[in-house]
Order: C-alpha cells, then sequence, then structure tokens
C-alpha cells in the first residue's frame, strides 16, 4: 500500500489591481490579443511590489534582479477594447530561491478570462544567478509574515 506524502499549505500573499484595455492591445476582431496577457501579468505584478514594498526597484536598491523563467496562461473568455479589467496577483511562498505568482484576470462581469503563473529566479546586478534567498528578501518575508521573525 503506497503511503499518501502530506504536503505543508503554501502561505499566499495577494493583491488585486485594476487594468484598462487599450485599443492598440486589441485584434482587428475588437479583443485582446493573447500575448498582451503576459503584460497584464506584469502590471499586476507591479502592484502587488509597490503595494507590498518588494518592487523591481526595491530589488534593484539591493543589487538584484528577477528575470522569469517560466511562465503559462490559460485563456478562458476574451477581453475588449475599453474593459476595465480586475488582475488578482498572488505570491506563493516557496524555499527556494525564486518568486512564484499566480494570477487571475476579471472581467468586468466578474468572471475569469485568464489565468497564469510566472516563475522568477534572483540574479546579482552583475549577472550572477543566485542559488540562496537574498537578505533582502529573507527580510521581506519576515516582515510580510510568511517566516518567523
Amino acid at each position: 500500500m503506497r503511503k499518501k506524502l502530506r504536503s505543508k499549505p503554501s502561505k499566499e500573499i495577494s493583491y488585486t489591481s485594476e487594468i484598462r484595455v487599450r485599443f492598440v492591445e486589441t485584434d482587428p476582431l475588437g479583443i485582446v490579443w493573447h500575448g498582451n496577457y503576459i503584460q497584464y501579468f506584469e502590471d499586476g505584478r507591479e502592484a502587488f511590489g509597490r503595494h507590498h514594498g518588494v518592487s523591481y526597484l526595491d530589488q534593484k536598491d539591493n543589487n538584484f534582479s528577477t528575470p522569469i523563467v517560466k511562465s503559462n496562461t490559460e485563456h478562458k473568455l476574451p477581453l475588449r477594447y475599453g474593459d476595465i479589467a480586475t488582475v488578482k496577483t498572488t505570491y506563493v511562498d516557496s524555499p527556494a530561491a525564486k518568486m512564484i505568482f499566480k494570477y487571475e484576470i476579471f472581467n468586468p462581469e466578474g468572471e475569469i478570462v485568464c489565468t497564469g503563473e510566472t516563475v522568477q529566479v534572483f540574479v546579482e546586478l552583475g549577472g550572477e544567478l543566485s542559488l540562496t534567498i537574498p537578505e533582502f528578501f529573507m527580510k521581506w518575508k519576515r516582515k510580510v509574515g510568511l517566516i518567523d521573525a
């Protein structure tokens, strides 16, 4: 008989922001071109970072950047020019030296139009990949209650 492994529930922190679909983001049918959802993920990630004190500028001030090494999207419904969409960005805690974000994008009616995930790693501004979590990020995780002080 196989023994079931029980995983610990991961801790998550979310932030919800809004974006307005611009004309340039739509195709000739007036719906958002699929590649623009990655930009909406970035908009949500930037809003999350500003709100929770871990923005790209904070990372740069600590001599790090966090390039994306993996992304995926799942499209369910279209957004249209002029829609005000809601982007829910959720940081999923990990013991590894990476940042995982999940996204849910909702149309004005509150229906999910797209979901996705990105994974980012820590790279020193000189180009060296960090195999351990940088100290500034550990401090942030303590500050927001993801790890004990």
